[in-house]
């Protein structure tokens, strides 16, 4: 198979695996989850360096530059690995039905709340939680 074939292959996969449900009403089957798992872990494994920037960007937003470039890449480089690491496990585990292991489950949703993992929230500081992700709101 050339590279064309295989690349080909690639997009028409992660297509299909990326099509929600055509109904307004979220249905939950077993196919629908085993996608949506699949479909977060591969994105996680490929966008996880997208960390790096995310935190540099939010820390620097909140703090000062300085802070941003120093603490915000440390943080950024730990939280890419383990959003990769993560998503290889989505990809792993995904013909079985489980929580979400990540909030957000996107790098790119939701950009200025930290992720978090397996749903706990992890004490830091310079830490945001949205109301959308069912975390404390920093202006509370």
């Amino acid at each position: 198979m050339n590279n064309k074939h295989l690349f080909s292959l690639c997009v028409l996969a992660g297509a299909l695996l990326s099509a929600g449900p055509s109904h307004a009403e979220e249905h939950h089957t077993y196919l629908s989850d085993f996608s949506s798992k699949a479909n977060q872990g591969f994105f996680n494994t490929t966008t996880g360096w997208i960390e790096i920037p995310k935190n540099i960007v939010n820390i620097s937003h909140d703090q000062n530059i300085f802070v941003g470039f120093t603490w915000g890449l440390l943080r950024g480089t730990a939280h890419a690995v383990s959003r990769t690491v993560i998503g290889v496990g989505e990809l792993i585990t995904s013909p079985i039905p489980t929580d979400d292991y990540i909030s957000p489950p996107y790098v790119w949703e939701r950009f200025s709340e930290d992720t978090r993992y397996f749903g706990v929230h992890y004490p830091g500081f310079w830490t945001t939680y949205g109301p959308l992700d069912d975390g404390d709101d920093k202006d509370d």
